[in-house]
């Protein structure tokens, strides 16, 4: 009775061990195959294509890379290197994809600096109005760009949002601004505490006084009227203007003028 008792539970057991022994068998084989794939030399990365660069050089993102060549292209954590690559300043986004048997393709998209701000110390931001990385002019970060002053330190790090909405209005205007190819170029937007914006041009440092950023379509009558007024004066008063008032109405200018040089 004990024997068939026993016979009776090996039998009805089998079922369970055959798919424990499945099991094994499948992790096991799973496993050699994750280890085969992500140790062998068949799967080695000879070759990493980066897509996109235009600030940065292809040696300079290869520095960033968690991976070189001659790493297996299974081991390389996809994720991980979009992070790494997305924490160098220039980079607004990254990502990376496997074309096997042993390619990587990098793909990033930088930033577009839209304007230098003083901030304390200058930085670079973009049409978002957000500072990426802090300007080195002696590399040519600054090169063509206008600068956007009287934002502080204080207030960006009070309202970091804020600010970035009175930058990116700063640079509406300037568009408004450049819309017209006859108007002076622009140096520096200055932007006082109560949000008013005052233009400076490149050439003479001449104050363009336009008032406060709320309104985009008053800004543009303000400057229209300064087309009409600059269009009267002479080359030598448009050396010696050194501010045009536009901030008290739309339609009236007041302009200031430097004494004329003496011989």
């Amino acid at each position: 009775m004990v024997a068939d008792a026993c016979g009776r539970a090996v039998r009805r057991s089998l079922p369970a061990l055959a798919a424990t022994a499945a099991i094994a068998t499948i992790g096991t084989g799973v496993w050699l195959g994750y280890r085969f794939i992500t140790t062998s030399q068949r799967f080695a990365i000879v070759e990493i294509q980066i897509d996109g660069e235009h600030h940065l050089t292809e040696e300079q993102i290869r520095t960033a890379l968690p991976v070189k060549v001659g790493d297996n292209v299974f081991a390389t954590n996809l994720d991980s290197l979009a992070n790494a690559l997305r924490a160098t300043p220039w980079i607004a986004s990254a990502s990376a994809h496997r074309v096997l048997p042993d390619k990587l393709v990098v793909e990033i998209a930088e930033h577009a600096p839209a304007a230098v701000v003083e901030l304390g110390e200058l930085y670079l931001v973009d049409r978002s109005g957000h500072p990426f990385k802090r300007a080195q002019l002696d590399h040519g970060d600054g090169d063509d760009l206008p600068v956007i002053t009287g934002i502080s330190r204080a207030s960006y790090e009070a309202d970091p949002a804020g600010t970035a909405q009175t930058i990116t209005m700063a640079l509406a205007a300037l568009s408004a601004w450049t819309a017209d190819p006859s108007r002076p170029a622009i140096g520096e937007l200055y932007v006082d505490a109560h949000r008013a914006l005052t233009l400076r041009t490149y050439d003479h440092a001449t104050a363009i006084q336009l008032g406060p950023l709320a309104s985009l379509p008053q800004l543009a009558a303000r400057m229209a009227t300064f087309d009409a007024v600059w269009a009267d004066l002479s080359d030598a008063e448009r050396e010696r203007a050194s501010a045009l008032h536009l901030d008290a109405r739309t339609d009236q200018v007041t302009v200031a003028l430097h004494e004329p040089k003496k011989d």
